[in-house]
């Protein structure tokens, strides 16, 4: 019996090692040049309409790289999950509110996961160089997933509050072995 006790304190150790080494690759990634779209990754929508937290903060740091010139569009993802309108479309409403003018944008509104995302703004954008906006702890296997649809992808990430970023980080360790698992982790880049 202590056997078991034991592996499964290792098991749980590992797990908060592997989140916290999720989070920290997202907090050291950072912009190579210039680009020819900013990519934010989609994030929910509330009930009304309302953008959540991590959609708000993902879109401000994209429209804040965009009219830095560090690319001249912003790319928004994401369709309508549980409550509408689409998530693309929220962002888009946030970043013309922070400052990016309306044809700087484009948007995908039909995908509901990263893998969505990656492809379905790849049939927007064709072949580009793209810097990818996600939270801290996504950013790993974002770019692993665009990788598999762009050529040239890095990715860049902003940080959340602490409990739902711990919770986000602890279930993205469960995401990357799935997607790891079902072959959907492109190359490293």
């Amino acid at each position: 019996m202590r056997w078991i006790r034991g592996a499964a304190a290792w098991a749980v150790g590992l797990w908060f090692a592997s989140a916290l080494a999720l989070d920290r690759y997202g907090a050291t990634s950072v912009p190579r040049g210039t680009y020819d779209a900013v990519v934010v990754a989609g994030a929910g929508v509330r009930p009304g309409g309302v953008p959540s937290a991590t959609l708000v903060r993902r879109t401000h740091k994209g429209a804040g790289l965009v009219l830095a010139d560090v690319a001249p569009r912003l790319a928004l993802t994401g369709g309508v999950g549980d409550w509408g309108p689409a998530e693309a479309i929220v962002a888009a409403e946030l970043a013309r509110n922070f400052g990016v003018s309306p044809d700087r944008i484009v948007m995908e509104t039909r995908s509901r996961n990263t893998e969505g995302n990656a492809f379905a703004i790849r049939e927007v954008l064709g072949e580009a160089r793209v810097l990818v906006v996600t939270d801290h702890y996504h950013a790993f296997r974002c770019r692993r997933v665009f990788a598999r649809y762009f050529a040239d992808v890095d990715v860049v990430g902003v940080r959340g509050a602490l409990v739902p970023r711990v919770w986000g980080a602890l279930r993205e360790v469960a995401a990357v072995g799935w997607y790891g698992w079902t072959g959907r982790l492109g190359p490293r880049s």
